[in-house]
């Protein structure tokens, strides 16, 4: 149950949070690829494809996890570069990451930690266009 949580968190978290000011992520349909690394466990890459809306790719994003209280915390957008770190209370569960954007992608990496469990993760999107109505 431990692992699900951690797994669902990274894949929200490979979500980029944008802040107020101009987001460097467009609206629209994204592949986004998620490589974690534990210390002890093989896994391979997961690739997901998510519409992101005009409203989601202009705030914060929160962690959504079940039972979560996560929130965002030092939050920095610098042109292209944005970094953040996180905390969830309830999960004893802390992190930070940063994302580089290009025009048409982005890549990034974030650390995770839970009690003694830390887990890394290295992730990359790509926009594919339009969304599917």
């Amino acid at each position: 149950m431990r692992l699900r949580t951690v797994v669902l968190c990274t894949l929200v978290l490979c979500l980029p949070a944008v802040a107020a000011e101009k987001s460097p992520m467009k609206a629209g349909k994204w592949e986004v690829t998620v490589k974690m690394d534990m210390p002890g466990m093989e896994m391979k890459p997961v690739t997901v494809t998510k519409c992101i809306t005009e409203e989601e790719a202009a705030k914060p994003a929160t962690p959504d996890v079940q039972g979560g209280d996560c929130k965002i915390t030092d939050y920095r957008m610098d042109g292209k570069n944005v970094t953040w770190s996180f905390k969830c209370e309830k999960q004893n569960l802390t992190g930070d990451g940063k994302m580089t954007f290009g025009d048409n992608s982005y890549e990034g990496e974030s650390k995770m930690k839970m009690g003694e469990m830390e887990m890394s993760s290295k992730y990359s999107g790509k926009f594919l266009g339009d969304c599917d109505k």
